[in-house]
């Protein structure tokens, strides 16, 4: 992928289903595993899905929910519980050979314009238990601030982000 550019974010198309789920199931235990239908349900509630490219090939992806959705993850539903204006990236997955290339910066940057088109803000977790000290680092360069820490058991807390849009 050195000499590729990046050449935009666009919306998830159906046919990159199982691409996405494959980057998504390579990136466990930073992520959720999805099976076919949980990333079909995923994709119904979601407000955004969407697609950064290097070279008009899909490289890394994000699913993102807004208020009201009936999507029942825990962490999503307590921002649901505290805000009622916000864009909850549930998860971002970048192709190994493409990070560090900008695309989740170019896919956060879409969102975050989304978020501000409807005057709220932009909601994500990051592992603290198992750490993921690289997405801590990556989201606090965008700008977000830890606002709780929520425990989901005895190997699992996240920090609770927000960044004003």
């Amino acid at each position: 992928m050195q000499g590729c550019a990046m050449t935009g974010v666009r919306p998830l198309r159906p046919a990159e289903r199982d691409w996405f789920r494959a980057l998504n199931n390579a990136a466990v235990p930073h992520v959720n595993h999805l099976e076919p239908a949980d990333l079909d349900a995923l994709l119904a509630q979601a407000a955004l899905a969407q697609v950064a490219e290097l070279d008009g090939a899909p490289a890394a992806g994000m699913i993102v929910f807004a208020p009201g959705a009936a999507y029942t993850s825990a962490n999503y539903r307590w921002f649901e519980a505290r805000y009622s204006d916000f864009l909850y990236v549930d998860r971002v997955v970048v192709a190994p050979e493409a990070r560090g290339r900008g695309l989740g910066r170019a896919l956060y940057a879409a969102t975050i314009a989304a978020a501000r088109a409807h005057g709220g803000r932009v909601a994500v977790e990051v592992n603290e238990e198992p750490p993921n000290p690289g997405s801590r680092a990556f989201h606090e360069r965008l700008g977000f601030q830890q606002v709780a820490s929520v425990t989901h058991g005895p190997d699992k807390r996240v920090a609770m982000l927000l960044r004003e849009a």
